[in-house]
């Protein structure tokens, strides 16, 4: 019995030590399977990583040119010394020197030529933030998406036209050893440039513009009458270059802490009081309406005076308020030429504040112009019903004068008053202005009888007894209009002055706007006249 007992225990435990040594050889088997066949490629391209690394070679983004050609804004070649290691992969460092032996790639940074001349205008170029980083720009998909490494325009047309300017990365595949240094070259891309973009920037016209605006704080915009934008200025400015280098912290937290903002593009986003530059609308939007006609004579006495339930109320000429003076009896031309406020007054009072703030409108005056830059602000153009919603207060006579002589809440920025001055100069043309390209143009089908009336009071503006007493000299003829906006400081008055010459075939449309700086024939007068002579070779 004890020998069969011990036969069957043998013969039952030899069979599960078999049955172990078998499962044990499946599993190693399924693994080994697993390893080599399913998860094969999975490992192998682990292997390959471990090994094999992606050097980026970012591509120079394209030039940003003038209208003859010059390079604005351009690159310079950057020798990269690519250094690899087992734990960060690679990195690039600058190299002053070149050696023999270093493995160097060529890259490519920002030079901006014209410094502060055209820093709002070029913009400038930056890292991406975490944020846009994995992002794919809509514009150009084919670019693909953003890495932590990418460039991109920041403000101006570096902005605007970045998906243009930016070209497609570049990259070469190195072989490394286990301690991380290079073995060979596996392949190389060659990075795609961006494209060049040819600018309606006059590059004379642009630096002449920023030398007579360094002192002060301001803008001026110059376009043609078709809405090409030959020269685009605001000031104070700041140098894009410092955004290119790294060491620059501290320039560059100057310039975005900085009172002055130099950052702020006032031509396009500063939103101001137009003063006596609007009145060119008023005497159109007076005319086509059938509220005045070139026979209408007003009296002026140097003021107006309301006597309502609320109080007496006095609005005044600015030559009356000056020196005692009056106009007596004008017309719509002599009104222009003298910017007398009173005939404004009198004519928005006749015309209403509801068609005044249409023709406001269709000038183009509550939006935005639609140029090709980012950060545009739209303008102000109010009306009863805007009061009412905004400020629960109903409207009076007094906002309509107030308006009339472009004061009170209408708000717009230079960029929009260059586009008044340029309907007037084009015959009744609004055009969309373009710094790339032709803007599209829209007739506004004013009588040419009216547009020559105003180009008349223009004219006599820029002539022996008009306002803009610096260009009584000029020829050829120019047709102009000065402006002096109040602003909520008291004796503290906006400068403008805006033109267009020649007087009979305007080439040129000129805005000149100092902020906070007096008197428009005194302040923006002489710098307006400085662009004209530099244009006219005077």
């Amino acid at each position: 019995m004890l020998e069969s007992y011990s036969s069957k225990h043998d013969s039952w435990l030899g069979w599960f030590l078999k049955g172990l040594l078998i499962l044990g050889t499946l599993i190693l088997l399924g693994r080994l399977i697993e390893l080599q066949v399913v998860k094969g490629n999975y490992y192998r391209g682990l292997s390959e990583g471990n090994r094999i690394r992606e050097v980026t070679i970012q591509a120079p983004r394209g030039k940003i040119l003038a209208r003859g050609g010059e390079t604005l804004v351009g690159n310079k070649e950057v020798k990269k010394e690519v250094v690899f290691s087992p734990e960060s992969g690679y990195t690039k460092k600058d190299v002053d020197t070149v050696s023999a032996s270093a493995d160097l790639i060529s890259e490519w940074k920002r030079n901006y030529l014209l410094g502060q001349s055209l820093a709002h205008v070029g913009g400038y170029v930056g890292y991406v933030n975490t944020g846009e980083v994995g992002r794919v720009d809509p514009g150009c998909t084919y670019k693909g998406p953003l890495r932590a490494d990418s460039v991109v325009g920041r403000g101006g047309l570096e902005e605007w036209y970045n998906c243009l300017l930016s070209g497609r990365d570049g990259q070469e595949l190195i072989e490394v050893d286990t301690s991380g240094k290079k073995v060979r070259l596996w392949g190389k891309e060659d990075p795609i440039p961006g494209q060049d973009i040819r600018t309606n920037i006059d590059k004379g016209l642009q630096e002449k513009v920023a030398e007579v605006m360094k002192d002060v704080t301001g803008a001026v915009v110059v376009t043609d009458t078709k809405g090409e934008v030959l020269s685009l200025f605001s000031s104070p400015s700041f140098d894009p270059n410092i955004f290119v280098d790294k060491g620059n912290e501290e320039e560059i937290s100057e310039v975005l802490t900085s009172a002055q903002t130099p950052l702020y593009n006032r031509v396009i986003s500063g939103l101001y009081h137009p003063g006596s530059v609007f009145k060119q609308v008023v005497a159109i939007a007076a005319l086509e309406e059938g509220t005045i006609d070139k026979d209408y004579l007003f009296n002026d006495t140097g003021q107006i005076v309301i006597e309502n339930i609320y109080g007496t109320y006095t609005y005044n000429n600015w030559y009356f308020t000056q020196n005692g003076g009056q106009e007596g009896e004008i017309g719509v031309t002599r009104a222009i030429t003298r910017s007398t406020d009173t005939f404004f007054y009198k004519v928005g009072e006749l015309l209403g504040i509801e068609k005044l703030s249409s023709w406001a409108k269709k000038y183009g005056l509550g939006g935005v112009s639609g140029i090709d830059l980012p950060g545009e602000a739209p303008g102000l153009v109010p009306d009863p019903e805007w009061k009412e919603k905004t400020k629960n207060e109903q409207w009076f006579l007094g906002n309509t004068y107030h308006m009339s002589i472009g004061q009170g809440d209408l708000a717009i920025t230079p960029l929009l008053v260059n586009t008044i001055t340029a309907v007037t100069a084009s015959g009744g043309k609004l055009c969309t202005p373009r710094l790339v390209g032709d803007g599209e143009c829209k007739d506004l089908k004013i009588k040419k009888e009216n547009i020559d009336l105003v180009k008349e009071g223009m004219g006599g503006a820029c002539s022996s007894g008009g306002t803009g007493y610096t260009f009584f000299d000029a020829d050829p003829k120019v047709g102009c209009k000065t402006g002096t906006a109040e602003t909520m400081e008291k004796d503290i008055t906006h400068a403008w002055f805006t033109f267009f010459a020649p007087l009979d075939d305007p080439e040129i449309v000129v805005t000149v706007f100092v902020e906070k700086g007096g008197e428009g024939s005194k302040v923006a007068g002489p710098i307006a006249r400085q662009i004209y002579n530099f244009w006219f070779k005077k």
